[in-house]
C-alpha cells in the first residue's frame, strides 16, 4: 500500500530547513547564552514588526500564554472566564491554572467559532475575560465581539494558536483584542522544535506585566514584585529555529489554503463539507470536514493510507478532569460528533493530495 500519508509530518518538515536549523544551533552554542538572550530579543522584535504589533512576549508554551493572558487581563471584582467548548479545552486548562472559573457559550455550526449572538446568550455578571480561539485558522471578523466587550468591561483574549498569519485588511489575528496569544508547538504554522509560545499586545502595560509574570514576578532579578509570576521562558535554540521559519509563514500558509482547497473541489456536490480556507482571513491551519459517516469515512481512507485526525472529539464541559459547571450546547455537540481532520501541512506531495481527493471522490460514488 505504501507509505501511510500523515496528518502532519514532522520529519519532512525539518529536513525542508535542516541545514538553517543547524546553522541556528550552532550560533546558540557560539554565543555561550541559552536563555532569554539576543535570539529571544530578536524573535520578538520580529514577530511585533510581521505582526504589526509593538509588544511580544515569548514564553515556554501556548497554554503558558494564555494562563499568564487571562491572569493579568482579568477585571477586578471578577473571576469567570467565558469560551468556546469546541477547541480542546486549552483555554479552560489555562483559565483553571490561572485560578479562575471557566464558562462556555455554543458556536456557530458555519464556521465552528464564537459569535457575539452567541456570547451574549452565555455572559453572567461575573464574566471578565472572553476568549476567542480563531479556530482551525479562521479569522473570522470579530469586530462586534471586540466592540461589545470593549463596552461591557470584559477582557478579550485572542488565542491565535491555529491562525498566526491570517488577516483582515491587513490586521492580523491578534490584533482586535485587548491581548492576544499564540503557540509554536511543533505542529502550528510557525512551529519550533519543542514547545514554545507567545503573548503580543498594543498595550503597553499588558506587556510590561506579562514580561513580570513570565519570570517569576520579577521586577529585576530576585526581587519578586507581581503576584502570580510563573517560570516561562522560550530558551535561545527555540527563538533561532523561529527567526528561520517566520520568513516561510506567508508562503507556507498559502500552500495550505491550496491544498484545502483541493479538497474543496474533490467533495463538491456531496454530503461532505469541507470548512473553507479561500482567503488572507484563514491560515488553511487544519483541513477539516463534516460528515453524517465519520466513522465510515475515517475506515475507509484509513484503508486507502490517509491518516485522519479529529479536532476536538469531547466539548470542554464533558471532559471529566476539568470538572466543568454543566453545559449542553447543540452547536458544539453537533460539530465535535461529524468533524474529521485531513492531512494538511506544506511538505505534503502532489501524488499524496490527489490521492486524497480521489479517495474523497470515490467514498463519494
Amino acid at each position: 500500500m505504501g507509505e501511510v500519508i500523515q496528518v502532519n509530518n514532522l520529519f519532512r518538515a525539518i529536513q525542508h530547513d535542516r541545514d538553517s536549523l543547524t546553522c541556528a544551533i550552532n550560533s546558540v552554542f557560539d554565543s555561550g547564552r541559552v536563555v532569554l538572550g539576543e535570539q529571544v530579543a530578536s524573535f520578538e522584535n520580529e514577530l511585533a514588526e510581521y505582526l504589526k504589533v509593538p509588544n511580544v512576549v515569548s514564553v515556554a508554551s501556548g497554554t503558558d500564554a494564555l494562563e499568564i493572558a487571562i491572569k493579568i487581563s482579568m477585571p477586578k471584582g471578577k473571576s469567570t472566564v467565558l469560551s468556546a467548548a469546541n477547541a480542546g479545552a486549552y483555554s479552560a486548562i489555562a483559565a483553571r491554572r490561572a485560578g479562575f472559573n471557566i464558562t462556555f457559550a455554543d458556536v456557530d455550526k458555519t464556521t465552528a467559532c464564537l459569535t457575539w449572538g452567541h456570547i451574549q446568550e452565555a455572559l453572567n455578571d461575573d464574566v471578565g475575560v472572553v476568549v476567542m480561539t480563531h479556530l482551525y485558522g479562521l479569522l473570522t471578523d470579530i469586530s462586534e465581539i471586540a466592540e461589545n466587550c470593549k463596552k461591557k468591561g470584559i477582557s478579550l483574549v485572542e488565542d491565535c494558536a491555529q491562525s498566526l498569519g491570517a488577516n483582515i485588511g491587513g490586521f492580523f489575528s491578534g490584533s482586535f483584542g485587548d491581548i492576544a496569544t499564540t503557540s509554536f508547538y511543533p505542529t502550528k504554522n510557525l512551529g519550533a522544535l519543542g514547545d514554545g509560545g507567545a503573548i503580543f499586545t498594543a498595550n503597553e502595560q499588558l506587556s510590561n506585566k506579562a514580561r513580570q509574570l513570565r519570570q517569576y514576578g520579577w521586577s529585576k532579578k530576585y526581587e519578586i514584585s507581581s503576584a502570580g509570576g510563573v517560570n516561562s521562558r522560550l530558551d535561545e535554540i527555540q527563538a533561532a529555529f523561529l527567526r528561520i521559519r517566520l520568513p516561510q509563514l506567508d508562503s507556507n500558509n498559502e500552500v495550505r489554503r491550496q491544498i484545502i482547497n483541493s479538497y474543496i473541489e474533490a467533495a463538491e456536490n456531496s454530503a461532505l463539507h469541507v470548512f473553507p480556507a479561500d482567503g488572507p482571513n484563514h491560515s488553511g491551519h487544519l483541513a477539516v470536514l463534516v460528515t453524517e459517516n465519520r466513522e465510515e469515512l475515517r475506515q475507509f481512507l484509513s484503508e486507502e493510507g490517509i491518516s485522519t485526525e479529529i479536532h476536538f472529539p469531547i466539548p470542554d464541559y464533558k471532559q471529566v478532569g476539568l470538572m466543568a459547571d454543566p453545559h449542553k450546547l447543540p452547536n458544539t455537540e453537533w460539530l465535535c460528533n461529524r468533524i474529521l481532520t485531513l492531512p494538511c501541512y506544506p511538505e505534503l506531495l502532489s501524488i499524496e493530495i490527489e490521492k486524497i481527493c480521489q479517495a474523497i471522490r470515490t467514498f463519494n460514488e
